[in-house]
């Protein structure tokens, strides 16, 4: 595998991420439901691994990166930052623009009455994972599976949880089982697209390598910050929820640091 393309194996490392949102979704099949003080605990453990991943596997290879084609002082940091607040930036300006409604907090970005709510839903779920499978792709293109295997190992770790929430929300809302199941599974098939863009990028353009590294991170963590942490807080369950992040952060590095 290690002498694969890079860009094959940002796809379908990607892919593999992406399917572990349907696995997470199985439960529902069999009328299972978690509570939703497990939900929120499990989404802090996705919150942390991407917290992780953000910083050990794309933040440091970047500034690593640049170092190698600027040299040491304050180019690499400057491209650093850049990168993340574009990558924040982009992620915001989607959800600004793009027409989505989110479980909890409601409707978000310009009003569609054309829209069915259930495309709302799907898309928020959308914007949420694009920067996941841009992260996994811009891993493997990068550095190869050493650089992409530990990445896409914690995104489907995260997936998992993110796939049963997912799920368990649209039964809320009415949706069969079946339904509610092939929908979470369906959201999870835009990172392998995105990770062929990332990985396809890079490749191609060497000197992209240090701003796609921090444009994935700085996307990661506008996902974090802005939609992960805020809805593991709104019933109560705050402090479970950040042992959750806790675990997560540091079985990621451990991940990172063993297998990269």
């Amino acid at each position: 595998m290690e002498n694969m393309s890079p860009v094959l194996l940002g796809f379908l490392g990607s892919l593999v991420a992406g399917l572990m949102t349907a696995v997470g979704a199985i439960p529902v099949l069999f009328g299972r439901s978690p509570s939703r003080e497990s939900r929120d605990i499990s989404l802090g453990f996705a919150a942390g691994v991407m917290l992780s991943a953000s910083f050990f596997s794309l933040i440091i290879p970047a500034l690593d990166a640049a170092e190698i084609r600027y040299g040491e002082g304050a180019v690499p940091a400057l491209i650093a930052c850049v990168g993340i607040l574009l990558g924040m930036g982009a992620v915001a300006f989607m959800n600004e623009k793009l027409p989505h409604e989110h479980f909890r907090s409601g409707h978000e970005g310009p009003m569609s009455d054309s829209l069915r709510r259930i495309w709302l839903f799907i898309i928020a779920i959308t914007i949420h994972n694009l920067p996941e499978g841009l992260a996994v792709g811009v891993g493997f293109g990068a550095n190869g599976f050493e650089g992409g295997f530990p990445i896409a190992l914690g995104i489907g770790l995260q997936n998992a949880p993110e796939g049963l929430a997912v799920a368990v929300a649209l039964l809320g809302e009415g949706y069969s089982a079946k339904r509610s199941f092939m929908i979470a599974a369906l959201t999870g098939l835009v990172e392998p697209v995105m990770g062929l863009v990332g990985a396809a990028v890079i490749v191609v353009s060497q000197p992209l390598l240090p701003w796609g590294l921090a444009f994935a991170a700085g996307a990661m963590l506008y996902v974090i910050s802005h939609e992960i942490i805020p809805e593991t807080h709104r019933a109560g369950h705050q402090n479970k929820a950040t042992l959750g992040l806790a675990i997560g952060l540091v079985l990621m590095l451990f991940l990172d640091v063993w297998l990269g």
